[in-house]
């Protein structure tokens, strides 16, 4: 009887200072809850006999959990009560609010290694062009030719529109993709990201549903976490989201909010067909769903795709963009076009929360457009970019990838490794050597992308790309 009891004490031991163990687990999902705030501070944790149905553990795993929570901190016990949330609530981490990640791979970290590290490392992994191609010299002209222009406000805020004659550029080009959007539905913004968060702030309260497709771009992600929204992820195919799941999402979530690339959509490189597009917003109107359409790629195809805010003629659906992917990310400039009794609002959120957007950055922007300079440029770029997309789907193929659907254009290609290889196992071999990989997971809600990687055709030109990919997955072959 005392050695069972022993050998009961030595398990018990084991499971709390091992990696991963079952009172580790409790633990960690009660912190999750807490810095996700769907537990605040005050607020009763689920009961001991709660806990352990929830997370399929045994009631003395909850009570040493909860006891160890209590020597932290965490939480407080009330005789009689119960165990509380203590204090007030912790400063925001996002890395505490998404799927537990090392941090190779985790997105927001990773996006930190694409902006820090130095011109040796490769960033075949990251969201945006080399410098080298894009109009440098034209950003510094026309940045002369606004400072010399004396009737440019180089000392003001600007309206709280944002500069007249680029909204005015915006409705031309619009219009080019059957977005019927007049100047006065215009707002500009201090680029896409603040664009969405804009539009955030106005539509989503704490805890709203949100519909991403599965896999998205990872920002969408971090973003929605911020405003405390809660996302369901509804799988993606070659021609749009699954229709069959997004009504299933839409029974039973009652979203309040759909993000969504449709144009040229991020990582997969897919295209929205007309007929999804047709068929997604009868299910929105049926539902009373809005949606946020990024349109920020748009500038990369030679042929418009389908635009939801086209179809829709910005009912329910609100268009932002900006010029960071093709013109210049130092140049913060973007847009929100939506329905006109959106408009003021969506002000008064933007001068409550950054009290303008960029004069300066605007007016470079609209010197650009309005002198021939983007034109060229993007005529240059976009067949720049259907070279390098062949040769990197011809290299990626060559190298046992399988390509999960063409893209018509755009810079990214959507690949899965050979045998099942796992992408994050992938991308931390390659760091190791000085080469950034994206690995699926990270833009996937579900972590159901574990196998593929997100490249970019534009920062692929170099052999050491592949050889880092080839040898990589050599040594987690051999690790299997």
């Amino acid at each position: 009887m005392a050695e069972t009891s022993m050998k009961r004490a030595a398990l018990s031991t084991s499971r709390v200072t091992g990696g991963g163990t079952r009172v580790g687990t409790v633990m960690d999902h009660v912190r999750e809850r807490i810095a996700s705030r769907s537990l605040m501070p005050g607020a009763r944790v689920p009961s001991i006999r709660a806990m352990t149905g929830t997370l399929d553990v045994s009631k003395s795993t909850v009570v040493e959990a909860y006891e160890r929570l209590v020597a932290e901190g965490v939480i407080v016990a009330r005789r009689g009560s119960g165990f509380f949330v203590s204090g007030h609530a912790p400063p925001l981490a996002l890395a505490d609010l998404g799927p537990r990640l090392d941090r190779e791979v985790d997105p927001l970290w990773l996006t930190r290694q694409s902006l820090e590290t130095g011109a040796k490392v490769l960033k075949p992994g990251c969201g945006w062009m080399p410098s080298t191609w894009l109009p440098e010299d034209g950003v510094r002209r026309a940045l002369r030719a606004v400072a010399r222009d004396a009737q440019s406000p180089l000392a003001e805020y600007a309206s709280p529109y944002g500069l007249p004659a680029l909204r005015q550029q915006l409705t031309w080009r619009l219009a080019q993709h059957g977005v019927d959007a007049p100047p006065e539905q215009i707002v500009l913004t201090d680029g896409g990201t603040h664009a969405l968060d804009l539009v955030c702030r106005f539509l989503l309260e704490p805890g709203d549903t949100v519909l991403i497709d599965d896999p998205c771009y990872f920002n969408f992600q971090a973003l929605l976490r911020a405003h405390r929204a809660r996302m369901v992820g509804v799988p993606y195919t070659p021609s749009g989201p699954d229709l069959a799941a997004f009504e299933r999402a839409l029974v039973e979530h009652r979203p309040r909010l759909y993000v969504t690339n449709s144009a040229i959509h991020n990582p997969t490189g897919a295209t929205l067909a007309p007929a999804v597009a047709h068929r997604l917003l009868k299910l929105a109107g049926e539902h009373d769903l809005l949606i946020i359409e990024d349109d920020i790629f748009a500038d990369f195809e030679d042929e418009a795709a389908p635009r939801l805010a086209a179809f829709d003629g910005l009912s329910r659906v609100v268009s932002i963009g900006s010029f960071s992917k093709t013109l210049s990310a130092a140049v913060r400039c973007g847009y929100i076009a939506a329905r006109p009794s959106w408009v003021e609002p969506l002000i008064d959120l933007k001068l409550a929360t950054s009290f303008g957007n960029g004069q300066l950055a605007a007016s470079v922007v609209h010197r650009l457009l309005i002198d021939g300079t983007y034109r060229r440029h993007l005529e240059a770029m976009r067949a720049r970019l259907a070279d390098a997309m062949g040769d990197t789907v011809r290299r990626l193929g060559h190298a046992g990838l399988d390509i999960w659907t063409r893209p018509r254009a755009g810079m990214f290609v959507w690949a899965s490794l050979p045998d099942g290889l796992d992408a994050a196992a992938i991308a931390r071999h390659a760091l190791a050597e000085g080469v950034v990989f994206a690995p699926g997971n990270v833009f996937s809600a579900s972590q159901s992308a574990a196998s593929f990687l997100r490249f970019n055709a534009s920062q692929c030109n170099r052999p050491k790309v592949y050889d880092a990919l080839q040898r990589a997955m050599e040594a987690c072959a051999v690790g299997r």
